[in-house]
């Protein structure tokens, strides 16, 4: 089909020239109604689509504390397509799923790395000083028993230590996905109810010494054990609080970055 010209002849002073005008102005119309519409189609595609997720009420979403270092990772990803109400801060546990649940995760890989550079045992012990009820989660379908020329029994042995000597679960999952949704499932039992629960670990004060420890250790990078060896140095809370940093450096572990830290949680002015 071929581009043509086609020539309308129009009587003057009749009906014709009436009908002409008519078809004119729907013409007209049209163009200014496809044009409104292109507009309204352009605005639609650009404005992005929300998940269906972001219409459950936010009281019905379980909340999880995520440490920044794992920021950008599949598991973080994929909490956020679980609907999770994530908040991502400096801790000294991977994920935090309530007052009571502290979750320190592993790959396969850096499982056995971390018992080869001592990691793992210092880590266990965190967390079972600081929440009721600690986990250690461990990711990947590989055999744990055939890393890095690791011997089995020292895997095993560290399993046992873990799982008997220090009480704490070692549960598996294979993937991220799997990951993301044992932490999700656990939260959600934990937040059961409702309510509030603190980033802060820590088991529930029994007594005034309890309660000191548990202030303590809530400074930035200061965990119970770090704490118990602070109010030894320095007396009491208020000790603590009024020793500047040179100080604090002569405590064992407290170097200048965590000294410099607890005196700016002190000395700066809350906004």
């Amino acid at each position: 089909m071929e581009k043509g010209r086609v020539i309308i002849l129009v009587t003057k002073n009749t009906r014709d020239e009436g009908y002409r005008w008519s078809a004119h102005h729907k013409e007209q119309r049209m163009y200014r109604n496809l044009s409104s519409l292109k507009k309204k189609i352009s605005l639609m595609q650009a404005k992005p689509q929300q998940k269906l997720n972001n219409f459950i009420p936010s009281e019905n979403r379980v909340k999880i504390f995520a440490d920044y270092r794992e920021k950008g990772s599949n598991v973080i990803k994929e909490l956020v397509e679980l609907n999770a109400e994530l908040e991502v801060e400096k801790l000294d546990a991977d994920y935090i799923l309530s007052s009571k649940v502290g979750v320190e995760f592993k790959t396969i890989a850096d499982f056995c790395q971390s018992i080869i550079d001592g990691r793992l045992l210092e880590q266990v012990k965190f967390l079972k000083d600081n929440f009721e009820r600690p986990l250690i989660i461990v990711e990947g379908d590989a055999d744990i028993y055939s890393q890095r020329n690791i011997h089995p029994n020292a895997i095993r042995g560290m399993l046992a230590t873990i799982a008997v000597s220090y009480g704490v679960p070692v549960l598996y999952t294979k993937n991220f996905k799997d990951t993301a949704s044992l932490l999700h499932i656990i939260a959600k039992r934990e937040q059961e109810g409702g309510g509030e629960f603190s980033m802060h670990p820590g088991k529930k004060a029994a007594g005034l010494k309890e309660m000191q420890e548990y202030v303590v250790s809530s400074f930035p990078s200061v965990g119970l054990l770090l704490a118990k060896e602070l109010l030894k140095q320095f007396g009491s809370v208020k000790g603590i609080v009024n020793a500047d940093a040179s100080d604090l450096k002569k405590v064992e572990k407290i170097g200048e970055k965590i000294a410099k830290n607890i005196r700016d949680v002190l000395d700066s002015k809350y906004v």
